[in-house]
């Protein structure tokens, strides 16, 4: 979550250096990344965990999915070069298909990188697989300044720098890609001695195993790819106005969308540990009372971090150093809630992972991708990015009510389904309590005092409600 945390931390330097249509710019590029992301690494992470318990052979299970994940990276990587024109015109950048190069690789080393993290994740090695992560981002953001603040200084100042035949001004978007090309090959680097671990033998029975359990949660994968970075390509396509007024729309919503960053950090982290914790819990005995004391563990921190940042909305705006963006700020809770839905849905899915029914995680994830698609393509026309935040709602609060549905038939598991949803709905009517305030008396410190009565009237009434589950933890227990 730190890691992530640090590479957050360039939207403010990026929206402060970045013209809005160039921020657009970048988020349009970007936004085709995580499409090709879940094509090239297939589903073998989640294999790779499940397999490998279920071989109880790691080391077959990494050397046939390694084996095959370099096969496929560099065919996937040549097409890629291939149709780079094709793609950029798509991605509404044709006067840059360079972009599209320097993307390939990108994936291509991040595709290369996801079996040996899953591996260090498999052993337990926290404190290698956080420090390669920090690193890289460390590295991505350096680069990104010296690109973009550095040598612009540099060229004011010492024009015949040998160094300035790298500069191009004017390029602040192609240098924040190359920045994070640069990022991708270093973090491949550092985990040369896991990636060279394995052996160039190829199980061909256990491959096609994994192929019948991976191809769903591919799908999945595209699913939710859809549903999260869709409507940045849609935008581009479907507003009526000029490439360029475009690109300012797409810039705003991309912005303001960073403003989920603590239950998107959250969600993202929790996505990296639980997966394998759960796989582990899974042959013990009371492993359905483990996973439903996760999930009200879970919803009690994200809709503590929902109050945090929408009742505080006029601070966390400065994180965006772009006036012109905070216009989007009224879609930001609505993206809070549609975040908080899609991390109860990670914490639910576990019931189709466990029990092998990974065409039920696809069969959902792509219901959810219709709603995405449906929504944006009738009603961007007409509301923009608006639209697209209310699509991100109704499809990841789709998917969470689906899969706790069929989830309870399958896998009962006794979450306490009542409490939970009581915190998520408490939580809104504090927002809205404190919207009308503030409407009633629009004055900045009124706002900040009555945020944080709010916020923590919320913390004491969780604490005297589940004042017996906390006593349970570790340090901050014995204070209860």
């Amino acid at each position: 979550m730190g890691a992530r945390f640090l590479n957050y931390l360039l939207t403010p330097y990026l929206t402060l250096k970045l013209s809005s249509a160039g921020y657009g710019e970048m988020s349009l590029v970007y936004a085709a990344i995580p499409f090709l992301n879940v094509i090239f690494t297939y589903g073998l992470e989640t294999a790779f965990f499940r397999f490998s318990q279920k071989e109880n052979n790691t080391g077959k299970v990494y050397d046939t999915t390694m084996v095959s994940i370099i096969t496929s990276t560099v065919l996937l990587t040549l097409a890629l070069l291939f149709f780079r024109k094709d793609i950029a015109a798509l991605a509404l950048v044709e006067n840059h298909p360079e972009y599209i190069s320097w993307m390939a690789l990108i994936i291509a080393f991040d595709a290369l990188s996801a079996l040996p993290f899953a591996l260090l994740r498999q052993q337990g090695r926290p404190i290698k697989f956080a420090m390669v992560r920090i690193s890289g981002i460390l590295i991505n953001i350096l680069s990104v300044v010296f690109f973009i603040s550095y040598l612009p200084s540099l060229a004011e100042k010492n024009p015949d720098s040998p160094l300035l035949w790298i500069y191009t001004p004017g390029n602040e978007v192609g240098y924040v890609i190359i920045a994070n090309l640069i990022q991708a090959f270093c973090t491949l680097l550092f985990l040369s001695k896991e990636f060279l671990s394995f052996k160039w033998k190829f199980d061909t029975a256990l491959w096609k195993e994994i192929m019948i359990y991976t191809l769903p949660l591919t799908i999945v994968g595209l699913g939710g790819v859809i549903n999260e970075t869709m409507d940045r390509l849609m935008l581009g396509w479907l507003l009526p106005l000029s490439e360029q007024q475009i690109k300012v729309e797409t810039g705003i919503y991309s912005a303001v969308y960073k403003l989920s960053i603590l239950i998107t950090l959250f969600v993202q982290a929790f996505r990296m540990g639980a997966e394998p914790f759960f796989f582990k819990q899974a042959g013990e005995g009371n492993a359905q009372k483990t996973y439903a004391r996760v999930m009200k563990f879970f919803v009690i921190a994200v809709t503590g971090m929902f109050l945090v940042v929408a009742l505080y909305l006029d601070i966390w705006k400065h994180f965006i150093r772009n006036p012109i963006q905070w216009e989007g700020l009224k879609v930001v809770p609505i993206l809070l809630l549609a975040n908080i839905f899609l991390g109860i849905y990670y914490n639910l899915s576990i019931w189709y992972k466990l029990s092998g029914r990974t065409r039920a995680g696809a069969t959902i994830t792509l219901t959810g991708a219709a709603i995405t698609l449906l929504v944006n393509f009738f009603f961007i026309p007409m509301f923009s990015y608006v639209a697209s935040a209310w699509a991100t709602f109704l499809c990841y609060g789709t998917m969470m009510v689906i899969s706790y549905t069929w989830g309870q038939k399958v896998y009962p598991i006794p979450y306490a389904t009542k409490k939970l949803l009581a915190y998520i709905v408490i939580v809104v009517i504090l927002f809205f309590l404190h919207k009308g305030g503030v409407a009633l008396w629009q004055n900045q410190l009124f706002s900040f005092i009555l945020a944080t009565l709010l916020l923590g009237a919320y913390g004491l009434f969780i604490l005297k409600v589940e004042r017996k589950e906390f006593r349970k933890l570790p340090v901050i227990g014995k204070y209860l």
